[in-house]
């Protein structure tokens, strides 16, 4: 048996995908390894703690795998006590395998599950006993399957269930199943732990910030830097207990949303109908949802009625969605594809009609419970999120190394300079640590994020909410952004601009409103093929089928109680809803009695109605009318179709297709399954719809061009319609061409091709592609853009792999786009090292949003946990504003940790100088720059907002990059040079008094030459805080930010005062030395003023890149992203794309960059 393994986790099928699903990570099988205790090696660990007085346990506490070694042997899964897991992100984890005795009897029921695999049978006291074994990680569990020698996600018992089994489970479960289940399966329960405050103080304290401030507070205390010491530990303990407060809050905000326990009705397999507590609720459970509707503690498949939801909560999307009965067959059944038919968890059921008993609710199965919800992985993503993989965290920490290794050479020089001194042994030690102290300020972390609380405060004013504060500073380095276009770029509402009926014969005259059609199928079918339903007597659905149905003049019913008075009014059937015609028209009323909801995937929906007695029993299909013609018998299809297909669509209109057939009246309509209904249609007509573009739209897309950042549109619509708005906004330029991309997939017939050509109107013949070609479509400029339907993107993928990233590069416009194919765009796009935007409604856009590194929802809710970012602004104008604080925070970032770095080396080469001179710095000296200069300039410093406009250089995210490890060296350098020249000039002056050279440390205090040292320091953390507080171009400048510019002054004119003539009160505080000489002191001022001219004139040449001239002596690099050196070879392949070519994935005209 394997020592190591992995863990089987199935593709769940959850409606927006988390960092643990395969679209998200196609690494989606966890390294596991078993281990067992080792009783022996347990006791000498905790001797070995004892010995090192806890400290082995600290280490283990931060490095839990190494305790798991050091305690355990490796052994085989089946028979560990402890797993190291490493997920798909490389982290690892240690978790307990858990145990659990299964009842007596309870093998026999569960025949279902094939050869009882999770079973494990040992020996116990003599008598053979059932265990469960299984572990707990991220909220979900994982059995051992010992046919399968892997823990699995426990939803792998459920997983390959059929349309036919759910529709089995009707009957109920017996107690005595849903029992064993429950043991399987564990409560249903999003159980956000909320841990008490003993342990969140115990887990605080042991965090490596405050291990290093214990470590530097007793330092201190032993070195007698009493005063000092007691500040940092109230300032310490006051952080904690407002970080405490804070932990605590939020996990019992999170635990109050996630945890949901109500009193629920099901179904006995003896029939009889229970109460019983949501708690309770396992899969297979039958539910029954009563009429008024419920908060849904599970995912259920709906089996019998209809049920409005409002899904909000997981898509953002406002408006409420009709739930339709699970078809029937033996289809196998996904939550993802089944959506329509799938009540999801922590949504609101408004109402349910036609399924419960006397037709009042509905009926539905349980498939998920807990963590397994789509309410479950959406809690578990926040509990849990993908970390964040950018430069400038991963910089930052590599920065702290750097600042480290400069603390040893300190300590080493401090080490040999008190040595000399003939210091004590105890002296040496402490003061050498205690330069550790100085050089690596354990503050950074912290002070780094305070740019980013002030953007994120700033976007809460602006309606833009974060739910994941450090992908503001991923904003300013997108480099491109998708848009969804319907209700995105486009406005939400649709006027119908006219319908055109169509037959073998051809078209018909457009008719610019459906209540001038003469009574008949077309009009029929607009009146009745959608979800539309009433809630208190109001029309409530989708704004394209409510303009729809508005615009027939047909009225809406809906039955009322059991509904057998419409039913018999209409053949017996079950009958959902009734449209009647206007009082005016002489069309009859027909009745809805089956319905397939439409499906993103499908691109369609359709109807069953029948009119009064049960006659004319028509099936009506509505969609996009590619899918639609597909769907149709050749003969009824218009010869036309395509023609005014194309025509239609590149005015920018929204074109539906509609299609019927006589189906048998005799048939079972709750039963009759989707594809008998969906096939051999006669062709309708045309349903055109006006979408326009909202009016911010074009000035966005303009303002992110200017930008130089790239746009994208991702639509569902059609190709041409996508276009034509890729033009209205702005997209693609007036005097820019479009190129659609058409690849068809492999056949029994053809081989897979793929085939690029201009837009109609601009093809060119034969004979002028050359002349197009030097005509300049190509040369060195972006001027054509690439269109691509959801369909040539999936081939593309499959067949033309080497294409795809040319494609990428030049696309602009993906049209019918599934939501799958959304989600893999994004994916695709970073991995050509694009930072990839997206904005959408958060409806179909869910797994995209998410994929994202920065997704925008548009949403009327608070904060969406579909998108890192929920905005109410109804447009895409909160882009822009969101790069712009990107960028702003971004460059805070940078300037907070340049500026709390600077500050650690001041100090440092404060101290080593004055060591050298046998001397140090005060503790209130000490006390004054920590907290009344750094702190407070470190606080404000963050408080300037982002610049008005968009520039096209986007910040660095290196802080390992030349500029700003130059420009820290060569700061460096010029403290040095001031606090010596300083020093210098104070022994210079012909009343100097040389130390008392029996004496080192505070014994010399007050002195000459500390008082010098400390004067040029304070002025120099505030000439510091000038020179890193970048501007232009991405933050306004430093006069806007009025606060800091007051304290800067304020703290000028303080140490002018400290210099000039401190008082003897305050000189006795701080321990400095009362100078006489006037010319002296305005001589320090005005060494610290050219100190300061120096650092500015220095900073400015490096902004200007003077430093750049390093980089010209290792030679032109070319860029480390892929999408840079791409563009760069297409740019210089002036025939590519070839024009009106077929090719085959053998030609080898692919471009290739390493």
């Amino acid at each position: 048996m394997d020592r190591r393994g992995s863990v089987v986790e199935p593709q769940s099928g959850l409606p927006s995908p988390s960092p643990r699903d395969p679209l998200l990570s196609p690494d989606s099988h966890m390294d596991v390894q078993g281990y067992k205790w080792v009783r022996w090696r347990v006791w000498l660990c905790r001797l070995a703690a004892l010995l090192t007085l806890g400290l082995l346990l600290l280490v283990f506490h931060w490095r839990p795998r190494l305790a798991v070694l050091a305690r355990c042997c490796s052994c085989p899964l089946a028979l560990a006590d402890i797993l190291l897991i490493r997920d798909s992100f490389g982290q690892q984890h240690v978790v307990e395998v858990l145990t659990e005795e299964m009842e007596e009897g309870s093998l026999e029921m569960l025949g279902e599950f094939e050869d009882n695999e999770w079973r494990d049978t040992v020996q116990l006291h003599k008598e053979e006993k059932t265990l469960l074994h299984y572990y707990l990680f991220e909220g979900l569990r994982y059995l051992w399957l010992d046919r399968k020698g892997a823990f699995c996600r426990v939803s792998v018992l459920n997983e390959d269930w059929t349309y036919k089994d759910l529709y089995s489970f009707q009957k109920g479960l017996t107690h005595l199943e849903q029992s064993l289940r429950r043991r399987m399966y564990g409560p249903n329960l999003i159980d956000v732990p909320v841990k008490p405050y003993l342990k969140l103080l115990f887990e605080e304290v042991l965090n490596p910030f405050y291990v290093f401030q214990v470590f530097s507070v007793t330092l201190w205390l032993i070195d007698h830097y009493y005063f000092y010491a007691i500040c940092i530990i109230v300032i310490s303990i006051i952080s904690i207990i407002i970080s405490l407060y804070d932990i605590r809050q939020q996990s019992v905000t999170l635990s109050n949303m996630a945890r949901f326990i109500t009193t629920v009705t099901i179904r006995r397999d003896s029939g009889v109908e229970e109460c019983v507590s949501s708690e309770e609720l396992v899969p297979g459970d039958c539910l029954i949802i009563p009429q008024e509707g419920l908060l849904l503690p599970c995912d259920a498949a709906l089996l019998d009625g209809e049920c409005l939801v409002n899904e909000s909560m997981l898509t953002g999307e406002s408006v409420p969605v009709l739930k339709t009965p699970l078809p029937t067959g033996e289809g196998r059944y996904s939550s993802e594809t089944e959506r329509r038919h799938t009540l999801f968890c922590g949504t609101q059921l408004i109402q349910a009609k036609g399924g419960g008993p006397g037709g009042s609710g509905a009926v539905a199965v349980v498939t998920s419970t807990g963590f397994f919800t789509a309410k479950g992985n959406l809690v578990s993503s926040i509990l849990y999120p993908q970390p964040t993989d950018f430069r400038f965290y991963r910089d930052s920490f590599k920065f702290l190394g750097i600042l480290a290794f400069v603390a040893i050479i300190g300590s080493i020089y401090s080490f040999v300079v008190l040595y000399k001194s003939n210091a004590t042994w105890m002296e040496l030690v402490i003061r050498s640590l205690d330069i550790v102290t100085i050089a690596v300020p354990p503050a950074l972390p912290a002070a780094i994020t305070t740019g980013t609380i002030y953007a994120q405060n700033r976007l809460k004013k602006q309606g833009i909410f974060c739910i994941s504060p450090p992908r503001i500073n991923i904003c300013g380095k997108v480099s491109l952004f998708c848009f969804d276009k319907t209700g995105t770029l486009t406005e939400d509402g649709l006027d119908v601009w006219g319908v055109m009926e169509g037959g073998p014969s051809g078209f018909s005259e457009l008719v610019p409103d459906p209540r001038l059609l003469p009574p008949g199928p077309m009009l029929t079918g607009l009146a009745c093929c959608h979800t539309v339903t009433l809630l208190r007597g109001e029309p409530l659905g989708d704004p394209l089928e409510l303009k729809m149905v508005e615009s027939t003049g047909w009225t809406l019913e809906e039955p009322e109680g059991d509904g057998r008075v419409l039913g018999e009014a209409f053949g017996g059937h079950r009958v959902l809803a009734v449209l009647k015609p206007s009082s005016q028209s002489t069309s009859e009323a027909v009745a809805i009695v089956q319905r397939f909801p439409f499906s993103s995937a499908l691109q369609r929906m359709s109807v069953v109605t029948v009119a009064r007695g049960g006659r004319s029993a028509l099936a009506f299909i509505k969609g996009s009318p590619e899918m639609v013609a597909s769907l149709c018998r050749a003969e009824t299809v218009p010869a036309q179709f395509s023609s005014k297909l194309r025509s239609f669509s590149s005015e920018g209109l929204r074109v539906l297709a509609l299609a019927c057939k006589p189906v048998d009246g005799n048939t079972d309509f709750r039963t009759i399954e989707r594809a008998e209904v969906e096939k051999d249609m006669q062709f309708l007509g045309l349903l055109m719809m006006k979408n326009l573009v909202k009016p911010q739209s074009a000035e966005v897309i303009n303002i992110l061009r200017l930008a130089q950042l790239r746009s994208v549109m991702v639509t569902g619509d059609n190709i041409l319609t996508a276009v034509n708005v890729a033009k209205s906004c702005g997209m693609v330029g007036i005097d820019e061409k479009v190129i659609f991309v058409n690849v068809t997939p492999h056949t029994a017939q053809s081989m897979p091709t793929m085939r690029f050509s201009l837009e109609d109107g601009a093809a060119p013949g034969p004979q002028s592609s050359v002349e197009v070609i030097t005509q300049g479509l190509y040369q060195g400029g972006f001027n054509y853009h690439l269109a691509i339907s959801g369909k040539s993107f999936a081939a593309l993928c499959e067949h033309f792999p080497d294409y795809l990233p040319k494609v990428l590069m030049r696309a602009t416009v993906f049209a019918r786009m599934a939501p799958d194919q959304k989600t893999q765009l994004m994916k695709e796009l970073q991995k050509l090292n694009y930072r990839v935007g997206m904005c959408g409604d958060g409806a179909n856009d869910c797994g995209a949003l998410r994929a994202a590194d920065v997704g925008v929802s548009l949403s009327e809710a608070e904060a969406s946990v579909a998108s890192p970012f929920t905005s109410k602004t109804e447009n895409i104008s909160c882009v822009p504003l969101l790069i712009r604080e990107g960028r702003c925070s971004l460059v805070t970032s940078f300037s907070l940790f340049r500026y709390m770095a600077l500050y650690s080396l001041i100090q440092f080469c404060s101290v080593l100088i004055l060591y050298t001179m046998r001397t140090t710095l005060a503790d209130l000296q000490f006390l004054f720059c920590d907290f009344f200069l750094v702190t407070l300039l470190a606080i404000v410093m963050g408080k300037g907002g982002p610049s008005k406009e968009l520039h096209p250089a986007r910040p660095s995210a290196s802080l390992l990059a030349l500029p700003v490890l130059g420009s820290l060296f060569i700061h460096t350098c010029l403290i040095i040079l001031g606090q010596v020249a300083a020093l210098f000039i104070t022994r210079s002056q012909d009343w100097y008094v040389p130390l008392n050279s029996t004496l080192f440390g505070t014994e010399n205090l007050p002195n000459m030459e500390d008082t010098s040292v400390f004067d040029l320091s304070g002025f120099q953390y505030i000439i510091i805080a000038v020179v890193v507080t970048k501007g232009y171009p991405h933050k306004k400048p430093l006069y806007y930010n009025v606060i800091f510019l007051c304290l800067l002054l304020v703290l000028f004119a303080v140490m002018t005062w400290l210099v000039l003539y401190p008082g003897p009160v305050i000189a006795r505080l701080l321990q400095l030395y009362n100078f006489a000489d006037m010319d002296f002191k305005l001589l320090l001022v005005a060494v610290a003023a050219l100190n300061f001219l120096i650092c500015f004139i220095v900073e400015v040449l490096i902004d200007k890149g003077i430093l750049n001239c390093l980089r010209l002596l290792r030679g032109r690099r070319e860029s480390k992203k892929q999408y840079k050196r791409l563009n760069i070879l297409l740019c210089e392949s002036p025939s590519w794309p070839p024009l009106n070519q077929s090719l085959s994935p053998t030609n080898n005209t692919v471009i290739e960059f390493s």
